[in-house]
This record gives C-alpha cells, structure tokens and sequence, in this order.
C-alpha cells in the first residue's frame, strides 16, 4: 500500500519552554497545556502523559478496527490504561510502557487475538516497536 503524500492527518504542536515550565498548544488550539515536573508543586502535565493518552487511545481505536475486520461487535468499548515510566540508567532516561486492556464481556481467547492484532496495527506500538519495551495486560 503506497502512503498518501501529505498523510491522513498531520498533528502540529508548539512547545514553548521545555518539560519543567513549559507551554504546548496545539495549531487548532484544542490542545493548549501547561508543562510541568512530576512530583513538584507547579500545575502541569508532562510529556510522559501526553503520550500515555496518545497511545491508549490509538490503540483502543486499533482494538476496535480488529474487531470490525473480523466481523465482531464488542459487547463494550475498549478500556486501555497505558502506563508511560520514565527509567534511569548509566547512559540516561529512557521509556517503558504497560498496556492495561479492558475487554469485559469477551471470551479472553478472542480478546487475547484482538489486543496482539491492535499491536500489531496501532501507529503508536509500529512507531516504538524495538525502541521501548511495551508489556501488555489483558484485565
């Protein structure tokens, strides 16, 4: 399948600062957050985070795509908890991620089959495939 040029979409966000005390807004204004260091008093998300959203929901959406291909309804919408950590090691930080998934009301096989297609099919699990170590978790 050859990509379409200019992509489906394109995201375009502006970060003014850096992670600590930092603006990030997006060029639709939808997204318009402040940036700040887990653990201290300022008021802020941080980018861990914003890809923990990022990722649970593209890979709910994908959860769902396989489903649909395979001629399935879900008796109810996909739960994805995605835990971004931010790790520490002798050459500096890195990521892990954990993928809690919640299919209530679906035969675990079938569901164990969906969540390894999702994986297969989310953008953001193909963009960090070998980069970061991702475990999944079917509740």
């Amino acid at each position: 399948m050859t990509p379409h040029p200019d992509g489906l979409y394109t995201a375009r966000v502006n970060t003014i600062g850096n992670r600590a005390r930092g603006l990030v807004r997006s060029s639709d204004g939808l997204l318009d957050v402040r940036l700040a260091t887990p653990g201290t008093e300022q008021i802020g998300t941080n980018p861990e985070q914003l890809l923990a959203a990022g990722w649970s929901a593209c890979f709910a959406s994908s959860i769902a795509m396989a489903a649909q291909k395979r001629g399935l309804t879900l008796p109810v919408q996909p739960k994805v908890e995605a835990e971004v950590v931010l790790q520490l090691a002798d050459d500096g930080h890195f990521l892990s991620v954990r993928l809690n998934v919640g299919l209530d009301g679906l035969d675990r096989r079938i569901a164990k089959v969906l969540v390894d297609e999702a994986h297969r099919i989310c953008p953001f699990s193909k963009a960090t495939l070998g980069n970061i170590d991702v475990a999944i978790r079917i509740t």
